[in-house]
């Protein structure tokens, strides 16, 4: 029997306008999809695993491949992709589906490229807004196409593609980072694999699976940004095979999203208190614990100057800061807010590691987080 290791993985997301221009309102009709992602364990085999989480119509695949990328929209050494035997599939509303095990060998941070034909009309798409990897599509049936020429359109989102599995891994205990658009990779820099995450996967032999969702809240559910984090934790985090360990760093929008007045997404913003925060965290602690798998806490980064920043935010924000260095509750700590502020205010975001938001970091702050989170695993 197969021992199955996550190696890449999206978190699921309802349709939205996001954050730039995707398709997951108006979903596919006589489409082919190519999209490309970077695995972060070796296998002798894969599997793919589709998800319909917000599709209210079972999603019907018309065929599938997995290969190689050759750059852009071209592929090499496709391989066909079956669902119990057959080349079609439905995945049932709400649902997800496992493909067989694929004969496709893959090298750690190889470039897989995972092509879906959707012959009829989905409806609005289940998706992860925030890929910062060009997504491609093309009309009518093209999965046998291996140029990439036909792929004339793109974006930069993921769609119905939740996780990428390997067997035969050298190591199968695999690392999450769970959090918000900090771990989702804002502000580093598109088709680059600049995130924490893939700095962090060039540094361990251990998989290194990325579980942000851009907005995402400790405490309340967001129409936009996603389901709460304990509401998400289990299917986004525990249950990947292989999972050991869970970086948390998350916390931040809570904070924040009630200081910014004009934000319309932002919403439900309620002024949340350090104790409701802390009481979220101890959460996500127990139902690691209970599952075996370790946990390490972060800090939330400087936000001094920026939409998130406030009376009310900042006082919060010191005292669950302290709070998650002090208390002992998480196995282990990275103090990111230390470590990437500007030496002249430690509540600002230190100008060398952050993007122009100045709430985010760049490439550079992001191999700095990284660096630090290494030695813990």
């Amino acid at each position: 029997m197969n021992t199955w290791t996550a190696a890449w993985t999206a978190s699921p997301q309802l349709p939205s306008t996001g954050f730039t221009p995707n398709w997951s309102q108006e979903g596919f009709s006589d489409h082919t999809l190519r999209q490309i992602v970077r695995v972060t364990a070796a296998g002798d085999q894969l599997r793919i695993r589709l998800s319909n989480a917000y599709g209210t119509a079972p999603l019907h695949i018309s065929g599938a491949t997995v290969g190689h990328s050759a750059g852009g929209a071209a592929v090499t050494g496709a391989r066909p992709v079956t669902f119990g035997g057959r080349t079609t599939a439905a995945v049932g509303a709400h649902g997800q589906l496992t493909s067989d095990p694929v004969d496709l060998p893959v090298a750690r941070l190889d470039a897989v490229t995972v092509t879906l034909q959707l012959t009829g009309t989905t409806g609005p798409a289940t998706f992860h807004a925030q890929g910062f990897t060009d997504t491609f599509r093309a009309d009518g049936d093209q999965l046998a196409d291996t140029t990439g020429e036909p792929f004339t359109e793109h974006t930069q989102s993921w769609y119905y593609l939740a996780g990428i599995d390997v067997s035969g891994a050298d190591r199968t205990d695999a690392v999450v980072l769970f959090g918000d658009s900090i771990t989702d990779g804002f502000g580093s820099t598109p088709n680059a694999d600049h995130r924490y995450s893939d700095a962090l996967a060039a540094l361990t032999d251990r998989p290194v699976l990325n579980a942000g969702i851009g907005g995402n809240l400790v405490l309340n559910d967001s129409a936009w940004y996603g389901e709460r984090s304990s509401a998400r934790f289990h299917r986004d985090a525990l249950d990947l095979p292989g999972v050991s360990t869970v970086v948390l760093l998350e916390g931040l929008n809570d904070l924040g999203y009630s200081e910014a007045h004009d934000q319309p997404t932002y919403k439900p913003a309620p002024v949340v208190t350090a104790e409701q925060l802390i009481a979220g965290y101890r959460t996500l602690i127990r139902q690691a614990h209970a599952r075996g798998v370790r946990i390490v806490g972060a800090t939330v980064l400087p936000f001094k100057g920026t939409t998130h920043w406030g009376h009310h935010s900042a006082k919060t924000g010191a005292e669950v800061n302290d709070w998650i260095r002090e208390s002992g509750e998480f196995d282990a700590v990275v103090d990111f807010h230390r470590l990437l502020a500007d030496p002249a205010d430690p509540d600002v975001l230190n100008p060398a590691y952050a993007y122009e938001d100045g709430l985010h970091p760049n490439d550079a702050g992001y191999r700095v987080m990284a660096e630090a989170v290494a030695p813990l695993l």
